[in-house]
């Protein structure tokens, strides 16, 4: 099964929660800190509890290179945790000059085998096109974020009318000739949603924000769903993977996903 054949059998399933896997010490179960390596115990936890309800699994990079060698070693390891038919991304934002996001691209899709990764789109197409050769990957471009900070750059409004994130979604349309590309798109921003879902045509999108950031999954599940789109990742971290720290934990989690999915289906049903 390609990449693509695993975010579809999702989605045919009515599975849309990606669990991020922003895995901190701070805040796993006191008991588990006490393990040869803690967050790799944990993140596998989570992992051989949940993959059987879960879309997708979203590793940010940044949690483990915080650590340096160890913290490499760390995520290499929770990515082969996770089996082979469940959607991976790696949450890396990579952007470069062309040799250099080349590099970036073999390190991801080769060496780390992850199914996508997101990328932020300012240095344009050619800084992209090292990882959008990867035809049987997927991409998930960085459109309007979830972050207050968004309105800095991402709303500005250009000569022809568009706002700029707007812009950068007409030219993801365009970039996609290869049927690999999607949008990273905030949960918090609704209006922004429910204005702009119709540009997004058969994009795979990536959906941060629900939970501790504030976004509504069922408000975010009912825009999609009354545009007749199913094509939509909702990526929960915090307000999952945290949601209890005691030895009961696991259970507390497998919980926490049953609910979402719950939600989600009786919206689209």
């Amino acid at each position: 099964m390609n990449s693509k054949e695993k975010l579809a059998t999702a989605f045919k399933k009515n599975y849309h929660i990606c669990i991020g896997l922003d895995t901190d010490i701070n805040k796993i179960p006191e008991f588990l800190k006490s393990e040869k390596s803690p967050i790799s115990v944990f993140n596998k936890m989570i992992i051989e509890s949940t993959y059987e309800c879960a879309a997708a699994y979203k590793i940010n990079f940044a949690f483990y290179e915080q650590e340096g060698a160890k913290g490499y070693e760390l995520l290499e390891e929770t990515r082969k945790c996770i089996p082979e038919n469940i959607f991976t991304i790696a949450d890396a934002k990579r952007g470069d000059i062309g040799n250099t996001s080349e590099m970036y691209a073999k390190a991801v899709f080769d060496l780390l085998n992850f199914d996508s990764i997101t990328l932020h789109p300012y240095m344009g197409n050619d800084s992209l096109s090292p990882f959008l050769n990867y035809v049987d990957r997927l991409c998930f471009i960085l459109a309007l974020t979830s972050n207050k900070g968004a309105i800095d750059f991402e709303k500005l409004e250009l000569a022809n009318g568009n706002l700029l994130y707007q812009e950068v979604i007409e030219k993801v349309k365009l970039w996609n000739t290869n049927k690999n590309l999607g949008l990273v798109f905030g949960a918090t921003k609704l209006e922004e949603l429910k204005e702009n879902i119709s540009r997004f045509e058969d994009l795979p999108i990536l959906l941060p924000g629900v939970g501790a950031q504030g976004g509504s999954l069922e408000d975010v599940v009912s825009t999609f769903n009354n545009s007749g789109n199913n094509r939509f990742l909702i990526n929960i971290s915090r307000g999952l993977i945290y949601v209890d720290s005691s030895r009961e934990f696991i259970n507390k989690v497998k919980m926490q996903l049953s609910d979402f999915n719950k939600s989600i289906e009786k919206i689209n049903n």
